[in-house]
């Protein structure tokens, strides 16, 4: 994105912009950076295990063991994502899976003693990660952050049904 918009942007915007306009570049910068953070997160690898596996053993440690599909739904992993990040965790013996006591159909992951030791050695890389992330910002750039991402996450809740919805009406006419 050249010099001239981001200026304009952080400098307030262009406010001749029309919405349509507007919505089309927001559309397009949240796409760009989606991307961008997602080609980001995955050349981070911590001891031959990615970040997707290092917030695994944080949500574990957090809230205690966890159904598979559970973490493929937080994490927005395939159910065949997670079982190679939860293969990989299992192999370096920082994790275990085990049977639900009650529905033998659920498989829950826990972690080992070695992925709390792991974890704590490398604490400091969670922290720096975010840390990084939201660098330059100001408490109340990150709060009005905070509240749009809500907003955004809300909005996203049902977009592909609304999309559909309108796609039938479209059929129909």
């Amino acid at each position: 994105m050249p010099f001239c918009i981001i200026h304009r942007a952080r400098s307030g915007g262009d406010m001749n912009k029309t919405m349509p306009t507007l919505i089309e570049e927001t559309d397009w910068l949240f796409r760009k950076m989606v991307r961008k953070f997602v080609k980001e997160r995955d050349k981070i690898k911590i001891e031959g295990i990615m970040l997707p596996g290092i917030l695994i053993l944080n949500k574990i440690i957090r809230d205690g063991e966890q159904r598979l599909t559970d973490l493929a739904e937080e994490l927005d992993f395939t159910s065949g994502a997670i079982t190679a990040l939860c293969d990989k965790l299992e192999e370096r013996g920082l994790a275990i899976r085990k049977r639900h006591q009650e529905d033998r159909r659920i498989t829950l992951l826990d972690i080992t003693e070695d992925g709390l030791k792991f974890i704590k050695r490398n604490n400091k890389i969670r922290t720096s990660f975010m840390s990084v992330l939201f660098d330059g910002f100001s408490i109340e750039e990150l709060h009005v952050q905070a509240e749009i991402f809500k907003r955004l996450a809300y909005n996203l809740e049902h977009l592909s049904d609304r999309i559909m919805k309108l796609s039938n009406e479209n059929t129909e006419e």
